[in-house]
C-alpha cells in the first residue's frame, strides 16, 4: 500500500507500531504533521517516543488528534513543564480530513498510528492508516505467510 516515492522522502524512521499490520488490515495511509512543543521534538529525535497504544480521533471542535502517543520528557528542557501523555493535534489537508471522516462513518474502521519519522526538512511526521480489525483466522494466515517468506529467504 505504501508508495515507494514516499519512503524515499523520509530522512529516517523514529519508531514503528509493529502491531498495526498484525491487528488491522490497513486500507489507506496518510502522512500527518504533529503539533509539538520545543522539548518534544528533541525527545522524538532521541527516539524516546511510543505509539503502540495510540489512536486518532476527532474532538468536539472537529480537530484531529492523537491520544496515547507517549513522548518522554526531555532531561535538559529547563523549567518548562512537560506532559508526556497529552493529546497532540495532527495536521492534515482538508481533502484528507474529508476522506477520513467519510471512511470513519463505515462500521469497524479505525485510524491507527503506524510510524513516526523525521522528514527531510526536519519536521516530525506521523503516518496514520485507516484499518479494519482482523479476525483470529486472518491473524493466523498472516503468521503463516510470514513463516513461509522467512523459509524462502533462508534457502536463497
Amino acid at each position: 500500500m505504501l508508495n515507494v516515492t514516499k519512503k524515499k522522502n523520509r530522512e529516517h524512521s523514529v519508531t514503528r507500531n509493529k502491531k498495526a499490520y498484525f491487528e488491522y488490515a490497513i486500507e489507506e495511509t496518510f502522512e500527518a504533521g504533529i503539533v509539538l512543543t520545543g522539548a518534544e521534538i528533541k525527545s522524538i529525535r532521541a527516539k524516546k517516543v511510543s505509539i503502540s497504544e495510540g489512536y486518532c480521533f476527532f474532538d468536539d471542535k472537529q480537530v484531529f488528534k492523537i491520544r496515547g502517543m507517549r513522548i518522554a520528557e526531555f532531561k535538559n528542557a529547563g523549567y518548562v513543564q512537560q506532559n508526556p501523555d497529552r493529546d497532540k493535534c495532527l495536521l492534515l489537508t482538508k481533502n484528507e480530513l474529508k476522506k477520513i471522516t467519510n471512511k470513519l462513518k463505515d462500521q469497524g474502521i479505525t485510524v491507527i498510528p503506524i510510524e513516526v519519522f523525521i522528514s527531510p526538512k526536519g519536521f516530525a511526521k506521523l503516518e496514520i492508516g485507516l484499518g479494519k480489525g482482523k479476525k483470529i483466522y486472518d491473524k493466523r494466515e498472516s503468521l503463516k505467510d510470514k513463516d513461509i517468506r522467512r523459509e524462502i529467504n533462508n534457502f536463497t
